[in-house]
This record gives structure tokens, sequence and C-alpha cells, in this order.
């Protein structure tokens, strides 16, 4: 078994505007489409762990150089194009069955019910780093 993240990246390529314009039951039926692929990926022992993470909007990018203290500022900024949305941590047999599991989160119906196509990026997880042996 090898472990992967699978990102999940709004970018403003897609057809579908931000979700906080969206129509409450488009919404919603994303909302019962990823959490019934994640429901198949726990029944199947394949979910390690999902999350899904706050806008660009809140994020902070810290830069330090060991002795000063650090540089906090907001971020991304305007320029980026596009934003890490959430991610699932999966734990499948091959990088075969992660890209089937990508493909169908990319699938997510956006307004209308029509499927977003959104980029999803999967990775290998090589493992801990050192010193975090969790």
């Amino acid at each position: 078994m090898a472990r992967y993240l699978v990102l999940t990246k709004y970018d403003e390529g897609l057809s579908a505007p931000p979700m906080q314009e969206w129509d409450p039951d488009d919404l919603t039926a994303l909302l019962d489409y990823l959490r019934a692929v994640n429901q198949r990926l726990i029944d199947s022992g394949e979910l390690v762990e999902a999350q899904a993470l706050t806008g660009p909007e809140l994020a902070k990018v810290v830069v330090s150089d060991g002795s000063d203290p650090p540089v906090i500022t907001d971020g991304p900024f305007a320029e980026v194009k596009e934003a890490l949305a959430g991610y699932q941590m999966i734990d499948v047999e091959s990088e075969e069955r992660a890209v089937e599991i990508a493909a169908e989160v990319s699938a997510a119906p956006g307004p209308g019910g029509i499927p977003m196509g959104q980029r999803i990026e999967v990775r290998r997880v090589m493992g801990p780093l050192p010193g975090a042996d969790l």
C-alpha cells in the first residue's frame, strides 16, 4: 500500500464561480457528492484523512531567517490564479487507484449539476519528515 495526497484546487479557469456565490441547492449537491466519495473510501479502508481548507484570503505567508522575528504577510497574493481548497490522504494499492479517486473528485458537480472538471493533483507521500515520528 502507498499513501497519496489528492489535492483539490480551485482555480479561475473553472467555469464555476466561487462557492460563496453558488445557489444553496448546488452547494448541497456538491457536499453530498463529496461525502459519498469519502464514505466509499472509508468503507474500502482507503481514506486516511480528508480536510477542507479556508480560502486564501485567510492564509498567512511566513518567512524566517532563524534569528530575526518572522515576517508574516497576508497571502497568497491577488495574482495567484489557483488556491488549494482541501485534500484527502489515501492509502491505496497503486498510483492507478489514486488517479481513479482523483478523477472521481474532479467530476464533482458544480452549478446546475455540471461536473466541474477541477484540477486535482495526486502526489505520493514519501514518508515522515526527520524527527516527525507521528
